[in-house]
């Protein structure tokens, strides 16, 4: 394992999309300390593995990815996206498939996600945490939380609680399950989080949607450290938990993107960024390597292992996200079956 990097931003940071494109660029032809590819022999035959939005785009090249290798999958997605699972198994020849309707904007669904998850008795090997959007402007999601906030870090802090208590992730210091969480590089040029208004619905145009969406990520990179602290105490690794920013892709996050500026963003992504399938590296090498299950709060940028933001990894920080979103989520909770790591 070659040595971590410093962590902060990359070339000139991503305070907003000219400045994000432009980081994106120098990443996608930065070398310095990358890790050996995965080899095809490394295997996850049997094991559950769940992923979130896995209808396309870098959710779904992971799914592929993970599939042929042998992984048992279960797709959660949005409504609508049946199709996936048979291109899936076309595409792995792995028939071990599956997909569980879920909108990660809206709490309640996460909810019933969970509920069907602990009534059927499943217990997840693999969790890939990779839905992500970037909305033109800021929306409200069903309970009133801005949309990213919610769907980057809030639904996932909720999946985690559940799991963790429903025994659908169970920390097993012999085989620890592994929970990956598919964050972003922008999370380094983020402003420290507001605890003093944590949560509370901003609204924005186009101009500031950048900063809201590297806000989210220093979210969920926060979280993800705080919960590793939590689940492993000490040195022992009972849930290897880690993170990863998979570099610029050329997807359809940027979906979203005003008319005029699609004709000049579109060529840019297809000609310079990389493909889903090359982005899914790291997810699967976290996922997967025997290393990383002796591991937790591995930081990959792309294919180099780093350090998260130092705001991120602050305990201080790990410990009001974790005090103040509990708040937040307990009306979408019940105590009795979602008692929260110590």
């Amino acid at each position: 394992m070659n040595p971590k990097n410093d962590s902060g931003p990359n070339a000139v940071g991503h305070k907003n999309i000219v400045t994000a494109v432009t980081t994106a660029i120098y990443d996608r032809f930065s070398n310095k300390g990358v890790l050996p590819p995965l080899e095809p022999t490394v295997r996850v035959d049997g094991k559950t593995c769940l992923i979130t939005g896995a209808s396309s785009g870098l959710g779904k090249a992971v799914a592929i990815q993970m599939a042929q290798r042998g992984a048992k999958l279960i797709l959660a997605c949005r409504a609508g996206h049946d199709s996936v699972v048979e291109e899936i198994k076309q595409a792995s020849g792995n028939h071990a498939v599956e997909l569980m309707t879920v909108d990660l904007s809206d709490l309640e669904s996460a909810n019933r996600l969970c509920d069907q998850l602990r009534d059927r008795g499943v217990i997840l090997d693999i969790t890939i945490l990779n839905a992500g959007l970037m909305p033109l402007n800021a929306r409200r999601s069903p309970q009133g939380f801005e949309l990213m906030f919610s769907v980057h870090f809030l639904a996932n802090r909720l999946l985690l609680q559940r799991w963790l208590a429903d025994g659908v992730i169970r920390p097993n210091p012999q085989r620890p399950p592994r929970v990956v969480f598919v964050a972003s590089e922008a999370h380094q040029s983020s402003d420290p989080i507001d605890f003093n208004h944590f949560g509370e619905f901003v609204d924005y145009g186009m101009k500031d949607g950048m900063k809201h969406y590297s806000m989210s990520k220093l979210h969920l990179c926060t979280f993800a450290t705080e919960l590793s602290r939590r689940v492993n105490p000490g040195k022992q690794v009972n849930v290897a938990i880690h993170a990863l920013c998979p570099g610029p892709i050329a997807s359809n996050i940027a979906r979203e993107s005003p008319a005029f500026i699609k004709p000049i963003l579109w060529p840019i992504m297809k000609l310079l960024f990389r493909s889903p399938e090359k982005a899914a590296e790291p997810v699967v090498y976290l996922a997967c390597a025997n290393n990383m299950g002796q591991r937790s709060g591995v930081y990959l940028h792309m294919m180099r292992e780093k350090s998260m933001s130092s705001d991120a990894r602050d305990a201080g920080n790990g410990k009001q996200l974790w005090e103040k979103s509990a708040a937040l989520l307990q009306p979408y909770t019940e105590p009795a079956r979602t008692t929260e790591p110590a």
